[in-house]
């Protein structure tokens, strides 16, 4: 009976750890945009405009195990998490490239609101989800 219990612990932590690592603070929230919505996803290199406000930030780890943690797939999730806050604009900080170390893009981003037309600020591209 301890050995079931002791490998449904261990599949159970296995199960777990398979996800990224992701940690967040909302400050903020305001209401759900819809999927037609422009979401502006703005690269280290890019400047944020004037005048927005930041709602919070989320930031993406890797706990060792960690599977669909690919740049394009944190984007993606950074990009729903917006969505969900009412955020459109998506600043990129920081990212740290796959190494020997952790096989994720390890990312922290900024979510902004911003009351101009965030289809005209430079950035990158994401199919809708």
């Amino acid at each position: 009976m301890r050995k079931l219990y002791f490998l449904s612990f261990l599949f159970s932590l296995f199960l777990s750890s398979c996800g990224a690592v992701i940690n967040e603070s909302i400050s903020k929230n305001y209401s759900y945009l819809p999927i037609d919505a422009k979401i502006a996803i703005l690269e280290v290199k890019h400047n944020v405009p004037a005048n927005v406000e930041k709602l919070g930030f989320i930031s993406f780890g890797d706990s060792g195990f960690s599977t669909d943690c690919d740049y394009y797939s944190n984007l993606s999730k950074a990009r729903k998490r917006a969505r969900e806050i009412g955020a459109n604009i998506v600043k990129i900080n920081q990212v740290t490239e796959p190494s020997i170390v952790s096989s994720c893009y390890r990312m922290n981003i900024t979510f902004y609101k911003y009351d101009g037309d965030a289809s005209q600020l430079p950035q990158i591209s994401l199919k809708q989800n």
